[in-house]
Parts: C-alpha cells; sequence; structure tokens
C-alpha cells in the first residue's frame, strides 16, 4: 500500500496527527519535498512534539522513516530538531531515519538570502519564513545547490563549494552583504558529520522495500494545496510541489504509483502568511477562533489567519490532490457556536462563482456564507459518529457532499486517539 497524507488547504490542517496516527499501519513514512519553513505538531502518549523536518513517523517505533530527494534540509536545524527529540526520550537509530543523498542542502547564505529580500520587499513582503527555502530550490533548479550526497565526499565538495559561493555573492552584494566559501564549509562539516551514517540512496532503499519486502509506504507532504507552486496562490506560495502526484518523484521512487491519498482539511480555514484569504475573518471572530484552536504557526509562532469553512477553496484542493478520503480535523474546536459560517461560493466582479480562481481574480474575490446550526457540549470523548451531537454530524455531512469526496475521519482532539473513523 502506497498512500500519500497531503493538505487540502492553505497547509496547518493537522497533517502530523493524522500522520502519527496512520503510521502505526506502515512499514515506511517519507517526507517528499518542503523543508524546515512549516512545522507538524503531534501530541500522543509520549508528549507533544513539534517537527519541521523531520517525518512524523519519527515518533513511532519500528517505522523507518526518509527524507526524500525532493527535500531542502538545513543540516543545523535538522541536528538541533534531533537533539531536541533525544530530549523528550526520542532516540532513532540508524535504520530509522535514512536522508537521501539526492536531497538538496538549505545553506546559511540561503537564508541570509531570504531574510535580505523580504527586508527589500517591505509591505510588499511575500510572508517567508526567512528559513532560506526559496533560494535553496532556486540554487536546485540553476544547478548550483550542494547536495547531502556531496557530504561524504569532502574535498570535492570543498572545491564545488568555492565556484557556488563565487557565484551567490553576485546575489548577495547587490544586497551588500557576502558569504565566505571557508565559512561555509567549516559550517557543512559541523553540522554534517553527525548525520553522515545516515546519507543513503534511499531510491535503492523505498525500491527494495516495496518491490522484494512488500512494505506499505506512507508520503508525507508538507503545507497543502493551495501553497502549491504551480497550482497554489501564487506568488504567495512553497517553492516545492505539495501535491500528491509529486510523492513518488519526491520521495525517490517515481516508478510507483500511489494506492490512496489520504487529504487532510480543517473544519474552518486558517492560514499563515501573506496572498488572498477570501474568508478571513477579522475583529474579535479571529479573536476567537484563533484562541480557540490554538493558531498559531508551528515553525514561527505567527498568529494563523483564520476563517470559516471555505466550501470554494476546499473543493479546489480535493481536486488537485486527487484525495480519494479526507480527514476532518479540530471539529471540537467549534463546538459551542450558535451559528457556525461556511463561505458556500464567492463573489466575483458582481458575478456569484463556484470555481477557485487565480492570480488578480482571487484578489477580489469576496466570500459568500451560509450559517448552519452550531452544536455544543465536550465531544473529545467521541470515539463513533452516532455519538457526536445531530447538528455536528450534519456539519460534517455537508462538507462531504459540498466537497465531494467522504469524510473518513473527523478529529474531536489533539491526543493521537481523539479521533473517530467512519
Amino acid at each position: 500500500m502506497l498512500t500519500a497524507v497531503v493538505g487540502v488547504n492553505w497547509g496547518d490542517e493537522g497533517k502530523g496527527r493524522m500522520v502519527d496516527l496512520l503510521s502505526g499501519d506502515y512499514d515506511v513514512v517519507c517526507r517528499y519535498q518542503g523543508g524546515n519553513n512549516a512545522g507538524h505538531t503531534v501530541v500522543n502518549e509520549r508528549g507533544k512534539f513539534i517537527l519541521n523536518l523531520l517525518p512524523s513517523g519519527i515518533l513511532r517505533e519500528g517505522v523507518a522513516n526518509v527524507m526524500g530527494p525532493g527535500m531542502v534540509i538545513d543540516i543545523e536545524h535538522l541536528d538541533g530538531e534531533l537533539e531536541r527529540l533525544a530530549a523528550q526520550g526520542v532516540v532513532p537509530g540508524e535504520d530509522a531515519l535514512i536522508i537521501s543523498d539526492r536531497a538538496s542542502i538549505c545553506m546559511p547564505y540561503d537564508k541570509l538570502q531570504d531574510g535580505l529580500e523580504e527586508d527589500r520587499l517591505a509591505d510588499r513582503k511575500f510572508g517567508s519564513t526567512r528559513r532560506g527555502i526559496a533560494p535553496a530550490y532556486a540554487d536546485k533548479y540553476m544547478k548550483k545547490a550542494l547536495r547531502m550526497g556531496d557530504l561524504l565526499h569532502p574535498e570535492g565538495l570543498k572545491e564545488r563549494l568555492r565556484d557556488i559561493v563565487e557565484w551567490k555573492n553576485l546575489t548577495l552584494r547587490s544586497y551588500g552583504a557576502a558569504a565566505g566559501a571557508g565559512e561555509m564549509y567549516d559550517w557543512l562539516m559541523s553540522y554534517g558529520e553527525a548525520l553522515l551514517p545516515r546519507i543513503k540512496d534511499t531510491t535503492e532503499y523505498l525500491h527494495d522495500a516495496i518491490e522484494r519486502r512488500g512494505a506499505s509506504v506512507m508520503f508525507e507532504a508538507q503545507l497543502g494545496a493551495l501553497r502549491d507552486i504551480d497550482f497554489g496562490i501564487y506568488p504567495y506560495t512553497s517553492s516545492s510541489t505539495t501535491l500528491a502526484a509529486y510523492a513518488p518523484i519526491g520521495a525517490g521512487v517515481p516508478a510507483h504509483r500511489l494506492d490512496r491519498v489520504v487529504g487532510i482539511m480543517k473544519a474552518y480555514s486558517s492560514c499563515v502568511g501573506e496572498g488572498p484569504f477570501t474568508c478571513e475573518f477579522s475583529g474579535e471572530a479571529a479573536e476567537r477562533l484563533r484562541a480557540l484552536g490554538g493558531e498559531y504557526g508551528a515553525a514561527t509562532g505567527r498568529p494563523r489567519r483564520v476563517g470559516g469553512f471555505d466550501v470554494v477553496a476546499s473543493r479546489y484542493g480535493v481536486r488537485v490532490q486527487g484525495a480519494t478520503e479526507l480527514a476532518l480535523t479540530k471539529l471540537d474546536v467549534l463546538s459551542g457556536y450558535g451559528d457556525i459560517p461556511v463561505c458556500t461560493h464567492y463573489e466575483l466582479d458582481g458575478r456569484i462563482i463556484d470555481s477557485f480562481p487565480s492570480g488578480a481574480a482571487l484578489e477580489r474575490a469576496k466570500p459568500v456564507y451560509e450559517y448552519l446550526p452550531g452544536f455544543a457540549g465536550d465531544i473529545s470523548g467521541c470515539r463513533s459518529f452516532a455519538e457526536l451531537p445531530a447538528a455536528a454530524q450534519d456539519y460534517v455531512n455537508f462538507c462531504e457532499q459540498a466537497v465531494g469526496c467522504r469524510i473518513r475521519y473527523v478529529s474531536v482532539g489533539a491526543g493521537r486517539d481523539e479521533i473517530i473513523e467512519r
């Protein structure tokens, strides 16, 4: 079984908690894109964990975790993340965490460039996390990136690094900054040393696991469909492909096909960063929902923008992800609302539309709301759909019908077991 777990909306939908939940049924969990510019928050019997780079299966004993070639990896951050896990009693062995030799390295000069560009843009900024992800991907496609496998050959790395830093400085000097090749080499050696035993040909590893051992593999995405570099709210997107269709490629096994795509969406909407967000609440309504949902970025701590469930955006996200089933998270957050606002359509230039626009048209779109009956009481103890209040059941059924895909899982709390499988 090859399964992708992906975000339907702007990211932060709760993918980490779903990967943690489902990973017990899989042999391998593989992150296939992105870097440490987003986070997955996982709560289980071992505690609360915030993962930026590591696959969420790292918290399951007996599950192998792969960081695929589609990722960009800040090795300093990865070392720190592993140290924080160790402090919480989680120490993955070499076979429990494998890093692709083809994954690109996110360098300190990428972080420097990222921050300088956001400063230059000022009030026109993209909302970058300033962690160097866009410059690192740009380096990759300019064929100027270093890869994890280069750490295994330090002499050749040193020579290539010298040329890359010379090239990178052509850009950095326009901002009044510069990088040093010697300093960059020392950084690579310092933070790369502990990772060397984990760097392997993950294409060979995964192919062998799937073909010879019949392993089941879960592919874990970062962010959501609306942050995809091609199909998201460009240019306010990530710099990688967040879609399920890319999973086998970003994982390193492009010849394999997915059997299952689990799309994750919240019972309401949230968004970190800049860009059009049609259903956004403001004022007291936003503050209430943000506080109830604990809506602060796992990677940055930034307050998330929040709004009602967006049917138009979610239906589009389900479609481009090719979701075969859905998980609806944080239904418990809506408990206590008298009426629940749902954005069912957009108004664009005086017309009511059902399709998700792009570019300037999306920025002009306005939400059209309907209000569904609310429900009350603590639902975190519900373990079957029938135990939910009737209005909560109706809300789930409405969302399911509106986006055109079966909702199989309903999250009623942050804990691993606080879930309903329909």
